[in-house]
């Protein structure tokens, strides 16, 4: 489209496409509403106010917010490419996703980013992506790659990418690490986003004089202010398993709304599907008091700022016509969504149709099982135990005594005691660490998943090794997934072919799998919400404080492998 087009329509010396009349326009530089029309050229806002139009729509006084941004996600994480997750989250308002696609990277290194790029064009959800910052994530883990800062500098001339994704070698970043830093200076100029649970004092001023502008970890308020104090941006998460959203709305004021985002993070299948995307957080924030207008801020304009977006996140001239409408703010129900000025989803329903073509990734499953053992030699000492924290990403580090017989340390189940390993699946090393975690509530059987951040090997956690080997042996054969197993018996299970994160399928019969899992899982016994998202973070090592990976035990405050016994 020429300027002078549009500038020929805002003057009012041509017609617009479109004429959206009777709009109850949500303001976000000023904070009001306005009850005005808006008139769009192409994928751009003319103006506002009385305008000829080719074709006018009557929105009879309901609301028109900008499309809503998600200012980080792992789109891998809803186990379906880009291409189907659109049409989970854009018929919920979602027009624009800052991706992290630092899952599949660690599986299949520049193959895998390049592949969720090549999906996710010329969809009505505008993906964008950040290089993924670490992968792998720590030497404390096997990756299937790892991307170096001349790897990652293949990726700036793509359009679509913005900067460096979340930083999560913090204590890297702060001792000055070499490759670290030099990850920094290739992206130095562009947006770097942060990761730093529990990071305070001294320590963060160096995180942050790095040159790291956000991060989505704080879990208290005084941790999210310290960090705003410091000038960083508070991306508030709101997954399906860490939940901080209600924590951390209390930080929100008249001087800190501005530096405020909304993200999901991590978000299944069915949490997309039941409660929503961001429309739920903006939900949410509104019933926990929140201005609906500053509720709708956080998840447009200062998202667009952060991330310099500046073409989106607001409805005035010259932005584009990323839109969504709604009759009230209280139960904020999305009727209907435009992307670029174009009506792409009507009653929660995508309106355009399914792709039939996808770019094939590499096999990315490669076990020794004829090397792996999930025994644990030993004698009834006291063992480290990984303490499941309900709806946190956070561990504690437990100490427990456990029963022994023949040489051998086993699971306490009774006293919701389990075994856990994560079995290496990329270089056929067959490394298996091996541990104990609480938590769960598992009585009988075992879980299995090849979502396991950020390395992506096989986890698995059970009551006794002939469940755990069924149900990883079930999901390594698929080339990946999840999987409940008691015994040799399968009783559910995802396939999830693609790089072992996502599946060849529709969403909506994803989330039927999903679905078949969760109730096996429940049957078992498991008292969690999300037992397959928790055991995904229980082998992420930079999230304190014990993770299990396939080089063992880690205690991440000390960032190091070590004993399972005392």
């Amino acid at each position: 489209m020429e300027l002078s087009d549009l500038l020929a329509v805002s003057r009012g010396d041509a017609a617009a496409d479109l004429l959206l009349k009777n709009a109850r326009v949500v303001n976000v530089f000023t904070g009001e509403i306005l009850d005005t029309h808006v008139a769009i050229l192409g994928d751009r806002i003319a103006g506002l106010g009385d305008y000829a139009a080719r074709a006018v729509e009557d929105l009879g006084g309901r609301y028109l917010a900008p499309g809503f941004i998600d200012a980080h996600v792992h789109v891998e994480s809803s186990m379906v490419p880009p291409d189907e997750y659109a049409r989970a989250v854009v018929p919920r308002g979602t027009t624009t996703v800052v991706s992290d696609p630092h899952e599949i990277a660690n599986v299949l290194g520049l193959a895998g980013i390049r592949f969720m790029l090549d999906c996710a064009r010329g969809l009505p959800l505008d993906v964008r992506v950040m290089a993924p910052s670490c992968v792998p994530a720590t030497d404390m883990e096997t990756s299937g790659a790892r991307l170096l800062a001349k790897d990652l500098e293949t990726l700036l001339a793509d359009p679509q990418v913005l900067g460096l994704a979340e930083v999560m070698n913090f204590p890297g970043v702060v001792a000055g690490a070499p490759e670290v830093l030099d990850k920094l200076r290739a992206f130095r100029g562009r947006v770097v986003d942060g990761h730093a649970p529990r990071l305070t004092g001294k320590g963060l001023s160096a995180y942050v004089a790095a040159g790291i502008a956000s991060d989505h970890e704080c879990t208290t308020v005084a941790e999210a202010r310290e960090k705003l104090r410091l000038g960083m941006w508070l991306l508030i998460r709101e997954g399906s398993f860490a939940r901080n959203l209600r924590d951390l709305l209390p930080v929100v004021d008249d001087h800190t709304d501005r530096r405020v985002c909304l993200c999901s993070d991590d978000r299944a299948p069915a949490d997309l599907a039941d409660e929503g995307h961001i429309d739920h957080m903006i939900r949410v924030a509104i019933a926990h008091g929140i201005d609906p207008v500053r509720a709708i801020t956080m998840a447009t304009l200062n998202p667009a700022e952060h991330f310099g977006l500046t073409d989106r996140g607001a409805i005035v001239p010259g932005r584009r016509a990323d839109l969504v409408s709604f009759a009230a703010f209280d139960t904020l129900h999305v009727e209907r969504v435009w992307s670029g000025g174009k009506l792409v989803a009507s009653a929660g329903q995508a309106a355009w149709p399914r792709g039939t073509t996808r770019r094939e990734v590499p096999r990315a499953m490669n076990v020794a099982w004829d090397k792996v053992s999930l025994h644990v030699p030993g004698d009834g000492r006291r063992a480290r135990v990984i303490g499941v924290v309900p709806d946190q990403l956070l561990t504690r580090h437990l100490v427990e005594d456990l029963p022994s017989s023949g040489g051998e340390v086993h699971a306490a189940p009774e006293r919701d005691i389990l075994k856990m390993a994560v079995i290496e699946r990329h270089k056929g090393t067959g490394r298996t660490g091996v541990g104990f975690i609480h938590g769960f509530g598992i009585r009988r059987g075992a879980i299995a998943s090849t979502v396991a951040h950020d390395h992506h090997n096989i986890v698995v956690i059970g009551s006794d090794m002939v469940s755990m080997l069924t149900a990883a042996k079930a999901i390594a054969a698929t080339g990946g997934g999840k999987a409940v197993a008691v015994g040799e018996q399968v009783l559910a299970q995802v396939p999830l072919p693609i790089a072992g994160l996502m599946s060849d399928r529709p969403f909506e019969e994803v989330r039927r799998q999903m679905d078949a899992c969760q109730a096996a899982a429940l049957s078992l016994g498991a008292t969690l919400r999300e037992p397959f998202i928790a055991l995904s973070f229980m082998a992420l090592p930079v999230i304190p404080s014990l993770k299990l990976t396939d080089h063992g035990l880690v205690d991440v405050e000390k960032f190091e492998v070590v004993s399972l016994f005392e």
